[in-house]
């Protein structure tokens, strides 16, 4: 069993205000990608409130394979790696995502406290304590608004989003967000850049939590 025992971990910051994150999303283009105006962001972010909520468009409309290069981190791009080529069949499984271009992810956490566990141990966890994991790109776009979600040693899973293969079955990866060393495939010049990637069901790292929120609403 995976020890439960909570993990120290550095108190991020209140999300920005809704307005300040719809503004961020129209500077980098994501209402371009997404097939929306810039005053359609505005109006959204203006009608929820000022409530403690991570503004996401649905990855229906802004897939992950456009969103990790506007990741940021010591002025290096984010970047999905080489050999996740199906990173946007990577799909919400166990989630109900609003039937709508934007909508809010509440209570958001990095779940530090299941560092080392795997994946299989940690969705029945999540869901006994009445959360869902977050889909990968709801994991970009919080990167998006707050980069100190994104750690050395503490970055984080997003295992609502499942690859279906096609007898059914679900593909054993499953994506995460973590910051690249450089080595390997990824290339030395990716050094501490912001990194999309995978990791087997099965398999615990120390280094990765699980993402997940409290609830959703458009």
């Amino acid at each position: 069993m995976p020890d439960t025992s909570p993990a120290t971990s550095t108190a991020l910051p209140a999300l920005p205000a809704l307005s300040a994150q719809a503004e961020r999303l129209i500077e980098l283009g994501v209402h371009e990608i997404a097939g929306l105006s810039a005053e359609e962001i505005r109006t959204f972010a203006a009608a929820a409130g000022d409530g403690d909520a991570l503004l996401a468009v649905h990855p229906d409309r802004a897939p992950a394979s456009a969103l990790a290069p506007l990741l940021r981190r010591d002025g290096k791009p984010g970047f999905v790696v080489v050999d996740m080529p199906d990173v946007d069949e990577f799909t919400p499984c166990a989630p109900d995502l609003p039937d709508a271009p934007l909508y809010l992810v509440t209570g958001v956490d990095r779940g530090d406290h299941m560092g080392n566990w795997s994946p299989d141990e940690a969705l029945p966890a999540l869901a006994k304590e009445e959360r869902t994991p977050l889909v990968l790109t709801e994991g970009i776009h919080w990167v998006l608004q707050q980069p100190e979600a994104l750690e050395r040693n503490r970055c984080f899973m997003t295992i609502g989003s499942r690859l279906r293969k096609a007898d059914g079955s679900l593909d054993a990866r499953t994506p995460a967000i973590w910051i690249s060393n450089g080595t390997g495939r990824d290339g030395r010049e990716r050094r501490n850049a912001p990194k999309v990637g995978w990791c087997w069901w099965n398999n615990r790292h120390t280094w990765l939590g699980f993402a997940s929120t409290t609830g959703r609403r458009a």
